[in-house]
């Protein structure tokens, strides 16, 4: 019988959980996530610098390349801090999916190129997968690869690429004769158009990538010569990460609401007293624990390939429409002031509404679960 997972958080994840919340409520308040939000970067390179040398973008990444060797038990707990602050920049781009890719796709010399780059935040990736029409599973993609005197040659385009627009190199996902290949693209190539995304969420920038006749060469091409299992995997740990950033922002949500219940009176009572407020608040309660449960197993089961891939999309379907509907009774909650653009509360309804189509939506995560499951 398989040992049983362990949900008590350990010192280290105590001191990871401390840190991060210390230092994003100084750093990265509601009032400068706005000030990000409007900006042409959507992110504060001084702030990446100092989330760097605190040692985040490293976090998963082996002590060997230059990383902090732990795993995706600690980069939830960190992640959920992240979520609780709606943090900006393109940390889950680069520190969560384009890092995760190279570790599980990429070849030895490769890894060891490139993670210590972005463990060290010097190098800022993005993991380009998803096309239009929207269909969020890597395998057979539109865009194609073809190989000739030992180079290849990349035509498509992909939508949704995290940070597309700030990254220094590009994960490019493309169809070859062996398969699903994944290759290292500079965006200044000749031959790359990015355009940036309308957004709903301005702290998550996305962008629209074009390859037209892209050539790279043989050394771009990551890992083994069909890497769909891999990216499968990829996606599946990127998941898990998000529904631990989901269950910080729904989290926050509900705090947000039960704060205000306890201080906004009205007919001389605080609002929290009346049994609608009081429901309202039980049920973002029951929401938010549902989401934590189902985040947290995630986490702890990531080494067994068949566990988590029941897991992942599990807590993928759970978080999103957790933040999502918690997000919502949130506005409920707060009333008049609630629904004006300017609340805070509006900051987190839009990062849950975009993040939990990030991945893939809750209907598209039941599916995977539905497959897993043989059901």
């Amino acid at each position: 019988m398989a040992e049983r997972p362990t949900y008590a958080s350990t010192e280290e994840q105590g001191m990871i959980r401390d840190t991060a919340r210390q230092y994003l409520e100084d750093r990265v308040g509601l009032g400068r996530v706005r000030d990000l939000m409007m900006s042409e970067e959507g992110f504060d390179p001084v702030i990446w610098k100092e989330m760097a040398e605190l040692g985040w973008t490293g976090l998963a990444i082996a002590e060997g390349h230059g990383g902090a060797g732990f795993g995706p038990v600690e980069m939830g707990v960190l992640l959920e801090e992240m979520g609780r602050q709606v943090t900006p920049g393109p940390f889950f781009a680069s520190a969560v999916l384009a890092t995760t890719a190279i570790q599980e796709i990429g070849t030895a010399s490769q890894q060891q190129a490139w993670l210590p780059r972005l463990a060290s935040g010097e190098t800022v990736a993005s993991l380009a997968v998803f096309e239009e029409p929207r269909n969020w599973s890597p395998a057979d993609p539109s865009t194609s690869a073809f190989l000739s005197d030992d180079r290849w040659t990349i035509n498509g385009s992909k939508r949704s690429v995290m940070s597309g627009g700030t990254a220094d190199i590009l994960l490019v996902t493309a169809g070859t004769e062996d398969g699903v290949g994944v290759f290292l693209v500079d965006p200044g190539s000749d031959g790359v158009v990015i355009e940036e995304e309308p957004v709903l969420d301005p702290t998550r920038r996305q962008a629209k990538v074009r390859l037209d006749s892209v050539v790279v060469d043989s050394a771009a091409h990551l890992g083994e010569a069909d890497a769909t299992a891999a990216l499968g995997r990829t996606l599946a740990l990127g998941t898990v990460a998000l529904a631990c950033e989901q269950v910080g922002g729904a989290q926050r949500c509900m705090e947000m609401s039960v704060e205000y219940a306890k201080t906004r009176y009205q007919f001389g009572r605080p609002i929290g007293s009346y049994q609608a407020i009081k429901h309202r608040c039980a049920n973002m309660l029951m929401r938010v624990e549902h989401a934590k449960s189902a985040a947290y197993h995630a986490t702890r089961v990531t080494e067994d390939l068949s566990e988590l891939a029941i897991a992942a999309p599990l807590a993928g379907s759970v978080a999103s429409e957790a933040y999502v509907w918690v997000a919502g009774e949130n506005i409920q909650v707060h009333g008049g002031i609630g629904f004006t653009w300017e609340h805070d509360a509006h900051i987190y309804l839009k990062r849950a509404m975009a993040s939990s189509l990030s991945l893939g939506s809750p209907h598209h995560q039941r599916d995977l679960l539905g497959r897993a499951l043989h059901i």
